[in-house]
């Protein structure tokens, strides 16, 4: 028996006792008491109270069971940093490798006659295109050069790609899993012009699906790559389009200024990405020069990363969305992994415990292998849809 196994079981036998008659339950909470006065029968308040005891204790145990289980990935984690360092060969013993435990106990009951609850503070709706448009005219006098169609958007992204060293497979492939295969430049995560009523679930737009703590933290690391880029293109113009993208370049250094104004991790981006400076900036995303020098140098950083770690094979595009997806360090502890440790080892050794639960896929496809595979499945699929298709026409 695992020590998870005896530790689920000694704590099951410490919980569960004989069954508890109404008469032997504590005193009632002054919620369920007001349920009483208030009508509930006293045979729905003891069926509620006994349910809820059921569903606390199995809780309990799962959240033992949970703890112990994502404690363990972690120092699984620091010893595979630590190896690494040295460098030391990493092998199976280095991951944990049981599956996640996922809590299928009973619901929480349903109180008869809850007592009044305090109203939840309503969520602010998230920023979408509309948004960072206007922040980026009102906080940097800065208007997005859009294209005159998705197409011409297509072969500027394509020319950026190739400038920047990424293959025609990659950039397609990651656009297709990214996108659905069909997405714009303007594109945001959950919003569909064929769904009315659709909600942005995140501040992810264009082809590489950007965050806004993407954007500023491109900017940040790699705004002096960028600027060379527009630099370089200015210098091939003349009149009013030299005059004008030469404005465009002073806009940006602004916009490089502000995100380097900041610590250099992630959190502080992110705290300047639920701004409306943050989402001007983030406006550069929808711009046809900038956008997609943006965008393929976010596939870029993580091309560079493994190269800079000794990892010197071309990456796939489904490794290379693995490196987008978890971030540079933990993608590529799943692309150096040898084939036979991928089918063994869980996927739930590359996140965090809320992020692996909220994930389906994840969970569905347990293992590196699968998550690879299914990754690489949908990239097949989504490669014949119309958009993907055109970008392909682009290259």
């Amino acid at each position: 028996m695992s020590r998870r196994s005896v530790r689920h079981g000694v704590l099951l036998a410490l919980l569960v006792g004989p069954p508890a008659l109404a008469r032997d339950l504590p005193a009632m909470p002054p919620g369920v008491a007001n349920a009483m006065a208030q009508g509930a029968s006293p045979q729905a308040i003891a069926e509620y109270r006994r349910k809820l005891q059921e569903y606390q204790e199995a809780r309990a145990a799962f959240e033992a069971d949970a703890e112990a289980y994502w404690s363990a990935v972690a120092e699984k984690r620091r010893g595979r940093n630590a190896k690494r360092r040295s460098g030391e060969t990493i092998t199976l013993a280095d991951y944990v490798l049981e599956q996640a435990p996922l809590y299928d106990g009973p619901k929480r009951p349903v109180d008869p006659q809850p007592s009044e609850a305090e109203p939840r503070p309503e969520r602010k709706p998230l920023p979408v295109v509309a948004d960072f448009l206007k922040a980026a005219n009102d906080h940097f006098q800065f208007r997005p050069q859009r294209p005159a169609n998705e197409m011409e958007f297509k072969r500027a992204y394509a020319r950026a790609a190739l400038a920047a060293g990424l293959t025609r497979e990659q950039a397609i492939r990651v656009y297709a899993f990214e996108t659905g295969g069909n997405g714009s430049h303007d594109m945001q995560s959950g919003l569909n012009p064929s769904r009315p009523g659709s909600r942005a679930i995140s501040t992810a737009i264009g082809y590489n699906q950007l965050l806004t703590t993407n954007t500023l933290v491109l900017l940040a690391e790699q705004g002096h790559h960028i600027l060379k880029s527009l630099n370089d293109r200015a210098a091939q113009l003349s009149g009013p389009q030299r005059q004008a993208m030469e404005r465009k370049i002073a806009v940006v250094k602004r916009m490089v200024a502000l995100s380097k104004s900041i610590p250099g991790n992630w959190s502080e981006h992110e705290k300047l990405g639920r701004t409306p400076q943050g989402w001007g900036v983030h406006a550069l995303v929808l711009d046809i020069d900038v956008g997609p020098i943006l965008q393929t140098h976010k596939l870029l950083t993580s091309v560079n990363f493994a190269r800079a770690k000794g990892y010197t094979r071309p990456l796939t595009a489904a490794e290379l969305e693995m490196m987008n997806l978890t971030g540079d360090s933990t993608g590529l502890d799943m692309v150096t992994m040898p084939p036979a440790m991928r089918e063994r080892v869980p996927t739930a050794n590359f996140f965090q415990r809320g992020g692996y639960e909220r994930n389906p896929v994840a969970i569905r496809h347990n293992t590196v292998a699968k998550l690879l595979a299914i990754t690489d499945q949908r990239m097949d699929v989504n490669s014949n849809l119309p958009g993907a298709k055109e970008l392909a026409a682009a290259f």
